[in-house]
């Protein structure tokens, strides 16, 4: 089996190939647009590793939540090459991925969503799946549920909101480093592919959980910022 996924839901991007559990990641560039270096960085990869784009069983990218451009563009990139490939697609949600990769049972992803507010959303392991319990949300961080103490925090809104991560960390362990990695979304989709959740192309759109992207001139006067 073999997965190509497509992450840049952060300003930190990344590619990687999953070749029958093995995985090879690269890091987009620093400081560019994840629209300028994912797909040079993707044919890299993919040159490296000796492997055509026909030769791949689907492509996984993050849907979201995250960074509504960065979604778009891993989005817009996983069909333009699953659609030239006849590909399925596996879309993967970032805090899956964060909460797969801390290896914890028990997992609070918390991923800051910029102008003051928190995507969270509570997982707990089944085997190597991780299996959401209730809903994904968008809060302030005063509003992030607090689960009980033998339950893991991580993700970079604890450090984006200190108070946060005092209140959290009172209770639970915190690994504020953890954020969504190609990786784990290869590793994720070839599990999603194997229980048949493959999509059409067509089908593959970001998850935004809120549709607001900036605050107005007026919210932001009111808090003291600039026009």
């Amino acid at each position: 089996m073999q997965i190509l996924a497509l992450e840049t839901s952060t300003e930190t991007g990344s590619c990687a190939l999953w070749q029958d559990g093995a995985v090879i990641e690269r890091i987009c560039p620093p400081g560019r647009s994840h629209s300028e270096t994912l797909l040079p960085l993707v044919r890299e990869l993919l040159a490296e590793s000796g492997i055509a784009i026909g030769q791949l069983d689907a492509i996984a990218f993050d849907t979201g939540p995250g960074a509504f451009t960065g979604l778009r563009v891993a989005c817009g990139a996983a069909q333009g090459v699953a659609v030239a490939a006849d590909l399925p697609l596996l879309p993967v949600v970032s805090l899956e991925a964060m909460a797969a990769a801390t290896g914890a049972e028990q997992v609070l992803a918390l991923l800051d969503a910029r102008m003051g507010e928190v995507y969270s959303a509570s997982y707990r392991r089944r085997g190597d799946v991780m299996v959401l319990q209730g809903g994904i949300r968008v809060t302030a961080p005063d509003n992030v549920d607090l689960p009980s103490a033998d339950w893991l925090a991580c993700g970079n809104a604890l450090t984006a909101y200190p108070a946060l991560a005092e209140r959290l960390g009172a209770a639970l362990t915190l690994m504020p480093a953890i954020l969504p990695e190609a990786s784990w979304l290869a590793r994720l989709g070839a599990l999603k592919l194997a229980a048949g959740e493959g999509i059409d192309p067509a089908l593959a759109a970001p998850l935004y959980i809120r549709d607001k992207v900036a605050k107005t001139i007026s919210e932001r006067l009111s808090e003291g910022g600039r026009a």
